[in-house]
Formats: structure tokens, C-alpha cells, sequence
């Protein structure tokens, strides 16, 4: 009996997906859960499951296709495997150099590594564990250089790398062989200009469609005031090892802004809110989304009632939405809906910008860089700790003062980050 393969169902929000590899080719045995597919999708990378033991009968979709939900992806035929005929898929064995029984750094590019460390699936983690493979040693050939577990099952059989003394030998043997004279590649000459044309990943495309929807749906103004961060960074400076002891990690000035937008929002409700038609939908808890760049594009993990977090519990949840982020491991839930966006160009070394709305919210805050400026305090020129907030929001149901108003709020709590224990 043949069973489909299908793009299964992974939020209401997700509509297509696109094929991005096949794990297995036609006539592979596979056993019931095993990965056949992986397939992008505008939020999340998902891996699609065999649904039955059997043979892959066919493969409808191939690789860079774009699919919907629900749609056959390919065949699988249970019967194949209750006859016994399939020919089982060759287990990949897990090489053991002589190196320590560690694997061999047949590849040596580091390139999609980081501080945090290199960006893979989860299956792909999995199979570096089972087959003893450094990842930080992989080359990875998913979008934007993310490793997947094919490239991991490559690196597990390849050989290693040649130890010092063959890398030795063959510089020995350079010395006394002369380098043939290098001709002139006259097909690309100095100064020639060339081009790549690379497709958008599926977030990537979305991303673009849902900025411009933002600008031709709403009606975006953006305000800007300025806060002097001198009292939070000596706050900082006097916790932040006591804080660290206790909770594990840093404090970071995040969850200082995200403690005083809850108060500014309380204060002008409309800001939290979103328009449905000829309604106002006023939210009434704080989902607060924190925008986080990863390489293959911008997306915003929301903390879910932040108002009910400590500053240790959204300085916790900021570092690993980033993680996972880069990991590629955010799941649906983290990106599901949010009231109220703040967004961080600072950590680029951005000095003043717009941010675009995130719809349907009507309110975006954007944070920028910390810089010493001189600036008159009493009477008196002081060199303080300044940093430039703006305010994008809906014009349709946000009114100027109300904007203003906000950031002033915002500016008050956090220059007096005492007061955010009172609000």
C-alpha cells in the first residue's frame, strides 16, 4: 500500500515551504520516522519524516521546488518492506582515524562558525555526536552555509587530512621542482567586473514581502528622543559580577528597555494594541518580540507576559533566542505573535535609524548605539553615556502626543532604572 509524503502542517502562519534537500533517493529502504526531506520555510527549517517502513517509491518534488502545505512531496510503498525485497540504505560508518579516535579534519573550513558556535540542524548535531564529527570543522552547504546532516554523514567517511610530516614531504618536494610561469587568465582581465546572481532564501523573501506590506499597509511616523544611560551602566558596572554569580549570566542593558516599554505601554495603551478593520484590538498582557539578526536573516522571538519576568529570566531568554537563532533551532512558538517590538541597531554600531513596523503590532522601538557625548547637565558641560531611541508607530491609531509621550516614559525609567522596580 503506498503511503504519501506530504509538507505537513507547521503553523497556521506557514502556508509553503520550500524543498531543500532530499536525505534519501528513489528505491532507499527507510524505516517509519526516519529522515527523508528537509524543507525551508519562511520562520523555521523542518525536517519531513518517513511516515511508514517501505521503499521511497518516488520522489514528486525535487530539490529547490517550491511546495504548499499539504502537498505530495513523494511516494512511499509500505509493501516493498512487508516482501522483504528492499535493499536497506547503506549505514554510514563512522570513521576513526588514528588521530585520537577523533574525526579526521578531511574539511577544514571554519567560515560558518561564530562565538556561540557552528550553525547546524538539529539532525545535523545528532549525527556529529553519533559519528564523533567536530562541527566547527565542517563545511556546511545549507542556506547561508548552515550544516546539515548530509554534510556531516560526508565529512564522517572522509580521509583524514595528511599528518605534519606528508605536509612536509610535499613542501620538500616544491623546493626543488620549479613553479611553471603563471599565463595570464585572459578570460576574467584585471579589473573585469563580475556578478552572482543567488536565490532568496524562503525567510529572506518573506522578509522583503512583509517590510513592504508594512509601509503600504500602515500609516508609519517616527519620533526620536534621547537617553542619558550614565545610571544604568554604573548600575551595571557595580552588579554585574554579583548578577553573573547568581544567575549564571551577564546583565545586559535589554532587559532594562524591556521592563520600561511594559511601563510606557501601560501608560499609553494604544501602543500595544493592533487595527482590524475599522477596530482597535487593544492587548491587554505583553508579549514582548526582541528582534535578533542571524545570517540568514532578521527574525523576532517574542518573550511571552515579560511583564511576569525578572530581569534575570529576559536576559536568559534574549541570549538564547540568539543561539538559537544562528542554530537555526527556533521553533513556531518563539515567533508567534507579540504585541510590541524593540529592536537593537546599537550592536551594529548603528548611531539613529527608523524601524519598520513588525505587523500587525502599531509600535516599534529601536535602540541604538551607546556613545560619550557632552551634553549640559545644570548649568554644567558633562560627558555622558547618551544613546538615541526612536519610536516608529501607526499613525492610523497612535497619535503624535501619545508617541512622544511613550519615549519620554521610556527616557524616564531607564535614566532612574530605580523607578523600574516601582512601576
Amino acid at each position: 500500500m503506498p503511503s504519501d509524503i506530504v509538507v505537513p502542517e507547521v503553523g497556521e502562519s506557514i502556508v509553503d515551504a520550500r524543498v531543500a534537500k532530499w536525505l534519501r533517493k528513489e528505491g532507499d529502504s527507510v524505516a517509519a520516522g526516519d529522515p527523508l526531506v528537509e524543507l525551508e520555510t519562511d520562520k523555521v527549517d523542518l525536517e519531513v519524516s518517513a511516515p511508514k517502513a517501505g521503499v521511497l517509491a518516488r520522489i514528486d518534488r525535487k530539490d529547490g521546488e517550491d511546495v504548499k502545505v499539504g502537498e505530495v512531496l513523494g511516494i512511499i510503498d509500505e509493501s516493498a518492506a512487508a516482501k522483504g525485497t528492499a535493499t536497506p540504505a547503506p549505514a554510514v560508518p563512522a570513521s576513526k582515524p588514528a588521530n585520537g579516535g577523533k574525526s579526521s579534519a578531511a574539511v577544514q573550513d571554519t567560515a560558518n562558525t561564530d562565538s556561540r558556535g557552528p550553525r547546524a540542524t538539529p539532525t545535523a548535531r545528532k549525527a556529529a555526536q553519533a559519528n564523533e564529527v567536530d562541527l566547527a570543522r565542517v563545511r556546511g552547504s545549507g542556506d547561508a552555509g548552515r550544516v546539515m546532516r548530509r554534510d556531516v554523514e560526508q565529512a564522517a567517511t572522509a580521509p583524514a587530512t595528511p599528518t605534519a610530516p606528508a605536509v612536509q614531504a610535499r613542501a620538500d618536494v616544491a623546493k626543488v621542482i620549479p613553479a611553471a610561469p603563471v599565463a595570464e587568465d585572459r578570460r576574467h582581465p584585471a579589473g573585469d567586473r563580475t556578478e552572482e546572481r543567488v536565490r532568496m532564501s524562503k525567510r529572506r523573501a518573506t522578509i522583503a514581502k512583509r517590510l513592504i506590506e508594512a509601509q503600504s499597509t500602515a500609516a508609519m511616523l517616527t519620533t526620536f528622543n534621547e537617553v542619558d544611560m550614565t545610571a544604568v551602566m554604573a548600575l551595571r558596572e557595580r552588579h554585574k559580577q554579583a548578577f553573573k554569580d547568581r544567575h549564571g549570566i551577564g546583565l545586559g542593558i535589554a532587559s532594562f528597555f524591556v521592563k520600561a516599554s511594559i511601563g510606557a505601554l501601560r501608560a499609553i495603551p494604544r501602543i500595544n494594541a493592533e487595527v482590524q478593520g475599522d477596530e482597535m484590538v487593544l492587548k491587554h498582557y505583553f508579549d514582548i518580540g526582541v528582534a535578533v539578526g542571524a545570517s540568514e536573516g532578521l527574525v523576532v522571538p517574542v518573550l511571552r507576559d515579560a511583564d511576569r519576568m525578572t530581569f534575570a529570566d529576559i536576559e536568559r531568554h534574549i541570549r538564547d533566542f540568539a543561539k538559537r537563532a544562528e542554530d537555526g533551532t527556533l521553533s513556531l512558538a518563539d515567533l508567534k505573535g507579540g504585541t510590541f517590538t524593540i529592536t537593537n541597531g546599537g550592536v551594529f554600531g548603528s548611531l539613529l535609524s527608523t524601524p519598520i513596523l513588525n505587523p500587525p503590532q502599531v509600535g516599534i522601538l529601536g535602540l541604538h548605539k551607546i556613545q560619550e557625548r557632552p551634553i549640559a547637565v545644570n548649568g554644567q558641560v558633562v560627558v555622558r553615556s547618551m544613546m538615541y531611541v526612536a519610536l516608529t508607530y501607526d499613525h492610523r491609531i497612535v497619535d503624535g502626543s501619545e508617541a512622544v509621550r511613550f519615549l519620554v516614559r521610556v527616557k524616564e525609567l531607564v535614566e532612574d532604572p530605580g523607578a523600574l522596580l516601582l512601576d
